[in-house]
């Protein structure tokens, strides 16, 4: 597939925006409600989002927790901005920002979350150091995306699909171990997710495996 650029990822969301919660709100919010149900049984005081798009899991994290939400989408953050000021009690920050770029001191957040990005970031790599950098030593990382070659279910579309997904700048095929097993964050849980497993929920401790 063509690279995937940033310039990609900030107009096809641009455009999915005003009809992005018809198609991927409720068929991906059990993967959603499953992350958010993660992060109140930690209840950590400062939580980043990375790509929050819309805003679907602002009123699901802890009352308590001052949340910081970023996107590359203007006009995501916009629907988002709506649901904060819903909100009036919650401290929420959103911010128009790069995950690759991070603008945070290191160790800012107790617990970073990443909903649905990873596969559709320029380079993984270079945002899963930022996860890491942003989060404090021993913090938590929740990171919710399809993995591919894990499921016999979904292995035949994913082939299928590769060349629309090639065109709209999503990886249809992004397996599990080169993104997630890394020696500077431990992997606690991989739980699937969402209609027949299409999505995996890891759960990372911010230190060093072992």
């Amino acid at each position: 597939m063509s690279p995937i650029t940033r310039q990609n990822v900030e107009s096809t969301y641009n455009h999915y925006a005003g009809f992005y919660d018809l198609l991927f709100g409720a068929v991906l919010q059990g993967g959603r409600r499953r992350m958010c149900d993660a992060v109140r049984g930690l209840a950590p005081a400062a939580l980043l989002e990375v790509g929050i798009g819309t805003g679907l899991t602002l009123a699901q994290y802890p009352a308590a927790t001052a949340v910081t939400g970023i996107d590359l989408s203007r006009d995501m953050l916009r629907h988002a901005q709506r649901r904060a000021a819903a909100l009036p009690d919650r401290r929420i920050a959103l911010h128009c920002m790069d995950a690759e770029q991070l603008a945070f001191e290191d160790g800012t957040f107790d617990c970073v979350t990443l909903p649905y990005v990873l596969s559709v970031t320029p380079e993984p790599a270079r945002l899963t150091a930022e996860l890491r950098r942003v989060c404090k030593p021993g913090g938590d990382i929740f990171v919710l995306n399809h993995f591919s070659g894990g499921n016999a279910v979904w292995a035949p579309l994913e082939r299928l699909v590769s060349g629309l997904a090639a065109r709209i700048g999503f990886r249809s095929e992004f397996p599990f171990a080169p993104h997630m097993q890394h020696p500077d964050w431990t992997v606690l849980s991989v739980r699937k997710v969402n209609l027949l497993g299409l999505t995996t929920l890891v759960h990372l401790k911010n230190q060093p495996a072992g």
